[in-house]
């Protein structure tokens, strides 16, 4: 094999970024070698991506010149901000810019940029649904991301954008059975009964970015909308039974109720979940399995998750 082109992975240390670099660094016939990207190079975290064959450069979004030059030399990225981390669209939006502008000046042939709907196409901002966010946004980690596909189309970045959802490992945390008043084990969500929720393996983001990278440039351009499953919520909780050998209730809070219990992050994935079911037609159907699985034939159903996770769900 000639000289492995460098794929500079953002977030390396994280779900999806972390993901991408065992994708790439488990293949034994991949074309690519790892630049992983991490604000602390020295983190216990970082050093075991060096001890799996990553390179390990310091990159700080909030120092654009540390973003160059760990992309310096490369022949594409992985690039993904990390919403959570602050809670500000606005900032996320200056960190999208920030790496639409380090990916054009150090002329990347293939960007997977990880991002998400900007809500703001199917629900305007004067629809009273829901309310209006940081002052205008319905779904600020949403938005920012969806609104940062822009960016890097306007740099002239050659940009594939993989489109994501949330995680089949909220069952390990926030979704996680708990026994309700009766004693059943019981998955309580601001979702709709009867209605489509696309959830997908955060590791599947990885494995589906190595995929897109490996591709080739064929997906430059290309919106690749990514789930491993669309059941309701009465299905995720059957599936759940079945795999803890007890039976587990599906419960329904309606959205306005989880907002009102009065954090940002509480309106926040309200608005989420909401937007989810308003427009699970749109937003599930653009989510090709079966397309999805011919690009990564690894891709895991939520029954396969399970089968590999089920022990590690506690239910109180």
């Amino acid at each position: 094999m000639g000289t492995r082109k460098v794929i500079g992975v953002a977030g390396a240390t994280g779900a999806q970024g972390g993901g991408v670099v065992r994708s790439i660094l488990a293949d034994p016939d991949t074309r690519f070698t790892v630049r992983a990207l991490t604000r602390n190079p020295d983190s216990p975290a970082a050093r075991r991506l060096a001890a799996l064959g990553a390179e390990v450069v310091r990159a700080d979004f909030h120092d654009e010149p540390t973003v160059h030059a760990a992309l310096d030399g490369a022949y594409g990225a992985f690039l993904v901000t990390d919403f959570w981390a602050h809670g500000s669209a606005a900032k996320e939006t200056e960190q999208i810019r920030v790496l639409a502008r380090a990916a054009a000046a150090t002329g990347l042939r293939h960007v997977i940029w990880s991002t998400l709907d900007d809500t703001r196409e199917l629900l305007p901002l004067d629809d009273d649904r829901m309310p209006v966010l940081q002052g205008g946004y319905n779904v600020p980690h949403f938005d920012a991301k969806g609104a940062g596909n822009r960016l890097f189309t306007q740099a002239g970045v050659p940009t594939t954008f993989l489109s994501t959802t949330s995680y089949y490992q909220g069952f390990l945390g926030p979704l996680a059975p708990r026994r309700d008043e009766e004693g059943v084990p019981t998955v309580t969500m601001p979702f709709e009964d009867g209605r489509l929720l696309a959830l997908v393996d955060a590791a599947d983001i990885g494995r589906t970015a190595h995929a897109l990278l490996e591709g080739g440039e064929r997906f430059v351009g290309e919106t690749v909308c990514l789930a491993g499953d669309h059941l309701t919520g009465a299905q995720y909780a059957e599936k759940l039974g079945a795999a803890l050998g007890v039976p587990v209730r599906f419960r329904s809070v309606p959205y306005d109720a989880f907002r009102s219990l009065g954090t940002p992050a509480a309106r926040e994935i309200g608005n989420m979940f909401q937007y989810y079911g308003d427009f699970d037609r749109e937003f599930t159907t653009a989510r090709d399995l079966g397309r999805l699985r011919a690009i990564n034939p690894a891709l895991r159903s939520f029954g396969d998750w399970l089968a590999e996770n089920a022990a590690k769900i506690e239910v109180r």
